[in-house]
């Protein structure tokens, strides 16, 4: 069983990139949940650490066919956002249940209770990004900065 801090990772000056393998072996990682005297949830990894980011909390996460988050949970200040891979499943916020499946991409404000759950008969794969509610300006791309055309290493 691996934790986070387990998966290999690179750092240059300015960037980070992490190794944690194919979605299949995602089963392989556990997550101590502290809410729960640390019990261990199987099929999450947060990467926040490990690659050392600063505005954003990120997991991968593998739910089995039949599992469930054990505990409906909200947040303080964070909103966060679902993004399904492959998988089907149900997804509820404040009671109001719906379907999820590969494609679907859900945000949940702060506050919002919520809980999740494979219906499905194959792995169900999400990555969950957390961010600070509030925190983004109105648009990232306007963020962006052309640099020029890119001229890749021989290799």
């Amino acid at each position: 069983m691996s934790h986070a801090a387990d998966f290999p990772t690179q750092h240059g000056a300015q960037f980070s990139v992490g190794h944690l393998g194919p979605f299949a072996e995602l089963l392989n990682y556990r997550f101590s949940v502290p809410a729960l005297n640390g019990r261990e949830v199987p099929g999450k990894v947060f990467v926040k650490d490990a690659l050392q980011l600063t505005g954003v909390e990120m997991s991968y996460n593998c739910f089995p066919p039949g599992f469930s988050m054990p505990f409906l949970h909200a947040h303080r200040d964070n909103e966060e956002v679902y993004l399904f891979l492959s998988g089907q499943g149900e997804f509820m916020v404040d009671g109001e249940a719906f379907a999820v499946s590969e494609g679907s991409v859900v945000r949940v404000a702060p506050g919002g209770s919520r809980a999740y759950r494979n219906t499905g008969e194959a792995p169900m794969y999400f990555i969950v990004l957390q961010v600070k509610h509030g925190s983004e300006p109105a648009s990232g791309i306007a963020d962006g900065v052309p640099m020029g055309k890119p001229e890749w290493p021989a290799g």
